[in-house]
């Protein structure tokens, strides 16, 4: 690029020991392997430079977009203008509190956690292991998998506003629902989460981890760059059985399609564009609706 924009040459001026990255391309941070490039985005190593982030953006009335792994995010194909913050590599660490309680910091993978808490002998993650993304994101919606949520291990949350401030919020505060937390209505990102275990034996947690991989790679097209689960679960359905008797299973738009395998992934078949998928998305909803009567919400947050 010959030349900096505005915002890209003051927050090289104001912010030169972070980590920047101009027109940094979405696709290279994002599971779906679709997006545009961000005008800027920063890679802040801790927690301090995230809040020197966050300052510097109030300053400039910038609201930046925050991004995990980016493992449940549609980027769109024209970009992003203005500041991404990517978190993946930042705050990482766990620890064992006493018998039952972990700390995980928010750029930890579920996985990673999963296992820490098996070596340990805690059982009550095992449904976390191959959830893909970190804790923080985990934690901000809420994530779970075969009858498992955080919320039903989660003691605190350590989190940061926008303002750079850091605070604690217990389960209460936190309004876990499905896929949801009060965060996505404040703003806020999580540092670290405190979990509340159960002890256990560390070879039958580990089998149990292991046959829930094994369900996994049996039913999920883990070959096909996607986001996970497409739709949230609706009230008195599933959205893969509600897609696969609306005969939709293999439904492509583009390069964009539903999974072969399994009805409630969207895949990116090879080049696909956040114009193709959200097309698809949106045909399926109506599709669904128009047979079922039920409609299906994006689980995907599309951007």
């Amino acid at each position: 690029m010959s030349e900096f924009t505005v915002l890209q040459g003051n927050l090289q001026k104001l912010l030169p020991e972070i980590e920047f990255r101009f027109e940094e391309s979405m696709s290279r941070h994002t599971s779906f392997r679709i997006g545009g490039p961000a005008e800027v985005m920063a890679f802040p190593k801790n927690q301090e430079e995230l809040s020197q982030i966050l300052k510097a953006s109030a300053l400039m009335d910038l609201k930046p977009a925050i991004l995990g792994a980016g493992t449940n995010i549609l980027a769109p194909d024209e970009g992003i203008s203005g500041l991404v913050i990517c978190l993946k590599d930042c705050m990482d660490g766990m620890e064992q509190l006493d018998e039952t309680h972990i700390r995980v910091a928010a750029g930890v993978t579920m996985t990673r956690a999963a296992v820490f808490a098996a070596n340990l002998g805690l059982a009550g993650m095992e449904f976390a292991h191959g959830i893909p993304g970190t804790v923080g994101g985990g934690v901000y919606m809420n994530a779970g998998a075969y009858g498992g949520e955080i919320c039903q291990i989660c003691e605190s949350v350590e989190v940061m506003d926008m303002a750079g401030n850091v605070t604690v919020r217990t389960n209460e505060e936190m309004k876990f629902s499905y896929r949801h937390s009060i965060l996505e209505e404040e703003r806020a990102i999580v540092l670290g989460a405190v979990f509340r275990l159960i002890p256990g034996e560390t070879e039958k947690i580990k089998a149990t981890m292991k046959e829930l991989q094994a369900k996994r790679s049996a039913s999920q097209p883990l070959d096909l760059p996607s986001a996970g689960s497409a739709f949230k679960r609706p009230v008195g359905g599933f959205a893969a059985a509600l897609i696969e008797q609306a005969g939709l299973k293999g439904f492509v738009v583009g390069n964009a399609g539903i999974s072969a395998k399994h009805a409630g992934f969207a895949v990116n078949l090879g080049g696909a564009t956040a114009a193709e998928m959200k097309q698809l998305l949106t045909l399926v909803s109506d599709i669904v609706y128009e047979k079922s009567g039920i409609r299906l919400e994006p689980e995907v947050r599309i951007w």
